[in-house]
């Protein structure tokens, strides 16, 4: 099964939970992010994605809002740190959403979350993880540059880097070697930093998300399951393409 699919309708379990959240009920088009922990690496890289287009969303008529796993702690850290709106975010301690609409909840073997995220971070039962590790470290000219030459960057031990040493390295106006993996490092040592406020139980590590738009009318007009980590588009290089034909 192809990870993007289109069903006539929403889930019934979505649809739902969205005529108990303020402003996402029919009648526009709303676009749902089911994040995994709010310390995963794809919630806080998604989240740094779709900011910098929310501004072009109300004009096409699209409302947004994120369900992570967190609680009230891991929201305004998370909001802080990525800039995504803490008004379109709202946690549930337990994937009880996810797991209505049958998304991956991730590696399930014996030992524990931990040993499963670890497999899953090797690529066991995280299909395209590795790929896209290797991405961020190669690079990609298939997909926009994600540092401006002008800004700087503070990535975990490593010294402030300008951005300007990317173009040096590799170019400007696409994304240059090392780029992707020194962001996913600037997010990972936010996260280090702050565990126990960004994840505050380890239950869930593995529980993967998805993405639905919905029509006016409830109708699912796009949605993609994540089928393992580092998975949260059918297109990391441009992972919000989808929006592509709603925005004009």
């Amino acid at each position: 099964m192809p990870s993007t699919e289109v069903e006539a309708i929403a889930p019934a379990s979505l649809r739902e939970r969205l005529e108990q959240e303020a402003g996402m009920g029919r009648g526009q088009r709303r676009l749902v992010l089911l994040l995994p922990q709010l310390g995963d690496f794809d919630s806080l890289e998604y989240a740094q994605a779709l900011v910098p287009l929310l501004p072009q969303l109300p004009s096409a008529g699209i409302a947004v809002l994120a369900i992570g796993i967190g609680n009230e702690a891991s929201r305004q850290r998370f909001c802080a740190f990525t800039g995504f709106p803490s008004e379109q975010l709202v946690v549930d301690a337990e994937p009880q959403l996810h797991r209505a609409l049958g998304l991956y909840p991730g590696l399930q073997q014996v030992g524990g979350p931990w040993p499963n995220l670890l497999l899953m971070c090797a690529g066991i039962g995280s299909p395209g993880t590795l790929a896209e590790v290797l991405r961020g470290y190669t690079g990609d000219r298939t997909a926009p540059q994600r540092i401006a030459d002008d800004e700087t960057i503070q990535a975990g031990p490593l010294p402030a880097i300008q951005g300007s040493f990317f173009a040096r390295a590799g170019g400007s106006g696409f994304q240059r070697p090392f780029e992707l993996a020194t962001i996913r490092l600037r997010n990972m040592t936010e996260v280090l930093g702050h565990w126990r406020t960004y994840v505050p139980a380890d239950d869930f590590l593995t529980q993967r998300g998805g993405t639905f738009l919905l029509e006016t009318d409830d109708t699912l007009l796009y949605s993609h399951r994540d089928r393992g980590i580092l998975g949260f588009s059918a297109t990391m290089a441009r992972p919000l393409s989808f929006l592509d034909p709603y925005l004009g």
